[in-house]
């Protein structure tokens, strides 16, 4: 697959005239952080970073775009990181583009192909998936940086509002993927988290100790979750409405459906049927004011290859995300609050979680492009899950953060 992607993405054509553009962001980070070991290696941490102070390459983001005469462009992002132990450079994000000129009725087709995150995020609109607000992204936005990543084809139609002297634009589009067959096993088995953390191509996740790895329900689980692999060769869907209104903001609606055949298991890797329906809303409220929402609610299903529930999820996740700026000032406050509702008869394997976080963040333009910037993170989470690996069943975890960026 990886060869595929580069090719596809980064096949020239010589006979006609191109546009080449470079951009990047490098983020350097102080941090402290009180809780207990990190998801990332394999903890019950809601952060990124283990408990203790460090200082990290939290990100060095690329993005490599092409644009060619016929419409076409292509777009491949790489980020690499310097973090702990999960080190590491690879692959995020590389499709090819086609956006057709609009026709005499304001109507437009635009699609992309290739290795892509699903049309979700309002948060992530920066270089490298990267976001203009926080530094941690929210909870929604932390699993999608995690587990999703598709590889397929998504056509969109969009209605210009111009053509009409309307300030609103239309957009519908469906997407066609492959490679997310295994979504939701970390949702599940470490709950949700608060990272600014994307999932390389060639990585895969790792477990916490669960005692139903060690001879219980799940012991044929591998000890590692692949997010981006293929195992029943079935298509999932998503679709996805947008509404915009110019100088004012938008809404969307949305619903995503892996398809997965969950008595598929290969190599420790099981199938997941992940169904998730979500709704987002930014909008400019007075003084210059930002207000950023979105809502998740979905399901996700493990079953052993005789069709019996492992692991039967419900979970919804919200956050509202204000922010402000003016002169060389930003600053944004965000409240989210998060649930996992565990349905299955699994009893060494109990998933369900409760939970609410805050984050403050500050930034500082000290030039056009670089940045500092400093963020507190509050998680309160209650996840039955904990007590089985010796942590409180309701565990308190702070973190602040003190950031330099440069966008090149």
């Amino acid at each position: 697959m990886k060869k595929w992607i580069l090719i596809l993405c980064l096949s020239s054509y010589g006979a006609i005239a191109a546009d080449h553009h470079i951009s990047g962001i490098i983020d350097l980070r102080a941090s402290h952080t009180q809780g207990t070991q990190s998801y990332v290696d394999g903890g019950l941490g809601k952060f990124r970073f283990d408990d203790g102070s460090q200082l990290s390459l939290s990100q060095v983001g690329v993005t490599y775009k092409v644009d060619w005469e016929n419409a076409l462009s292509a777009h491949v992002t790489a980020n690499g990181y310097v973090d702990g132990n999960r080190n590491g450079v690879g692959i995020t994000e590389a499709f090819i583009n086609y956006r057709s000129l609009p026709w005499e009725n304001g109507l437009r087709i635009k699609t992309r192909l290739g290795l892509m995150y699903p049309d979700i995020s309002l948060e992530n609109i920066a270089t490298a998936w990267s976001s203009p607000y926080t530094l941690t992204n929210s909870a929604i936005n932390s699993w999608l940086g995690e587990e999703f990543r598709h590889l397929g084809a998504e056509i969109t139609l969009e209605r210009l509002g111009k053509f009409h002297s309307s300030k609103n634009d239309f957009s519908v589009s469906a997407a066609l993927f492959q490679n997310n067959d295994t979504a939701g096993a970390m949702l599940s088995w470490h709950g949700w988290t608060i990272s600014s953390r994307q999932t390389l191509l060639q990585e895969s996740l790792p477990l916490s100790n669960m005692p139903s790895l060690e001879g219980g329900s799940l012991d044929e689980q591998a000890k590692e979750s692949d997010p981006f692999i293929e195992l029943d060769n079935r298509f999932g869907y998503q679709i996805h409405g947008q509404w915009k209104m110019k100088g004012n903001g938008e809404v969307s609606l949305g619903y995503y459906d892996n398809n997965a055949n969950t008595r598929i298991v290969k190599d420790g890797q099981y199938a997941w049927l992940t169904q998730f329906s979500h709704a987002g809303l930014k909008w400019r409220l007075p003084y210059n004011i930002e207000l950023i929402s979105q809502l998740m609610l979905g399901s996700t299903l493990m079953q052993s290859p005789d069709g019996i529930d492992v692991v039967n999820n419900d979970y919804q996740a919200a956050f509202i995300l204000i922010s402000k700026r003016w002169d060389k000032h930003r600053v944004s406050v965000r409240a989210e609050d998060f649930e996992v509702s565990d349905n299955d008869a699994t009893l060494d394997d109990n998933n369900n979680e409760q939970g609410n976080a805050l984050t403050l963040s500050y930034q500082y333009r000290l030039q056009k492009s670089w940045f500092i910037q400093a963020e507190y993170n509050r998680i309160d989470s209650t996840r039955d899950a904990k007590v089985e690996q010796g942590l409180p069943q309701e565990l308190l975890e702070q973190q602040w953060q003190l950031a330099t960026r440069w966008y090149f």
